[in-house]
């Protein structure tokens, strides 16, 4: 078994630093009027810039696939490999490019390198570390050498006004529900990278990977976050069982959306996540030098916290890293987004451990990783 390590960290942000009060000026007003929840949900965040891949004409100007592969570019540019040194590719996305091919095709595409193994991953915020275990995997058992590993989001797309204006409940009322509402003002775009080896680097810090590990809790919760299905009647209807995509469209089965109360419920599920890896031996609390833990809103790590102060396994948060005021929840992206900027940023040492958590509220999904620094 081979030791497994990230080597390099990378990252593509589109276009220039959105503020808060030009945010519909990307995104259109619904109905031709500004949202009455923009302003409660951006205190809730308290996110003050994001990035779009549209512009204000509504116009795609990159792709998942082509910001993922711009992504993999700036962690090899960052790296002591060559592009073609990669021998697996592992792509995470809440939603691809397309229906069909996977989104992993597309960026091995884009990055124009030679045929190779490729894997390709869908859920929400934590498919980010099945990539990355994939990869680690991978590598520990000697099938693959080197594996570039993204994580790519282009939200505002689907935020667009003509995705709610056409529901039969915009036509009815005027408005969209809140637990739509919100997430327009929550996501935003990007993509982030990684590049694992199965040594570490010769002039530079790299990451060891101890472990990952990924727990998925959809026995004990209906579904959170959706898109492509919408409850009716206490049942879900998914966009394919429909007569026509238009009737999928009406019924409001095309609109991201997701159940900020069911959400808050799962916390406490993972922090029992949590304190099994500390009971296990695999969290040593005084250990942990970094925490980057993802989160949507500042809100719900305030939750969080209140939760581990009464348990006693709070982490000082003066270790705690976070770029979410100023790069946005960019989902799948977004651990990358994290860990890229603290290892740049000098404050990384040798010996030092970084624990990540990767929550998901799809279907109650959580996931941790702890790296070293070596």
């Amino acid at each position: 078994m081979h030791d497994v390590y990230i080597n390099s960290l990378g990252c593509f942000l589109p276009s220039s630093p959105v503020g808060n009060a030009e945010m519909e000026e990307y995104l259109g007003w619904i109905g031709g009027k500004p949202s009455k929840y923009r302003a409660l949900v951006l205190r809730q965040n308290k996110i003050k810039t994001r990035h779009y891949a549209l512009n204000k004409e509504g116009k795609t100007l990159f792709s998942s696939a082509e910001m993922a592969a711009l992504a993999i570019g700036d962690a090899v540019a960052r790296s002591e490999i060559l592009v073609n040194d990669i021998d697996y590719l592992a792509t995470a996305a809440t939603l691809g490019d397309a229906l069909v091919p996977g989104l992993a095709s597309h960026v091995h595409a884009a990055l124009k390198i030679k045929p190779l193994e490729i894997a390709n991953f869908q859920s929400v915020c934590a498919s980010s570390l099945m990539a990355v275990k994939s990869a680690y995997l991978q590598l520990k058992v000697g099938e693959h050498s080197c594996a570039a590993v993204s994580g790519s989001e282009f939200s505002s797309r689907y935020f667009r006004p003509g995705f709610y204006e056409h529901t039969d409940t915009f036509q009815q009322t005027g408005e969209i529900p809140f637990q739509t509402d919100f997430l327009r003002f929550t996501l935003s775009d990007g993509a982030g990278a990684a590049i694992l080896e199965t040594k570490p680097n010769a002039r530079q810090l790299s990451l060891k990977i101890h472990w990952i590990d990924i727990r998925s809790y959809a026995d004990r919760f209906d579904t959170c976050m959706v898109g492509g299905a919408v409850k009716r009647a206490g049942d879900w209807s998914y966009w394919g069982g429909f007569n026509s995509p238009i009737e999928a469209i009406h019924a409001g089965a095309l609109m991201l959306s997701q159940d900020f109360e069911l959400m808050k419920q799962m916390i406490p599920v993972w922090i029992t996540h949590y304190l099994d890896l500390i009971d296990a031996g695999k969290i040593i609390l005084k250990d942990v030098d970094h925490v980057c833990c993802h989160y949507s809103s500042y809100s719900l790590r305030e939750e969080a916290t209140k939760l581990l102060e009464k348990a006693g396994v709070m982490i000082d948060e003066q270790k705690w890293f976070s770029n979410l005021s100023t790069k946005g929840n960019t989902g799948t992206a977004s651990i990358f987004i994290l860990l890229e900027e603290l290892y740049h940023s000098g404050k990384v040492r040798k010996g030092e451990k970084i624990l990540c958590q990767v929550p998901e509220s799809g279907r109650a999904l959580n996931g941790f990783m702890l790296l070293e620094a070596v």
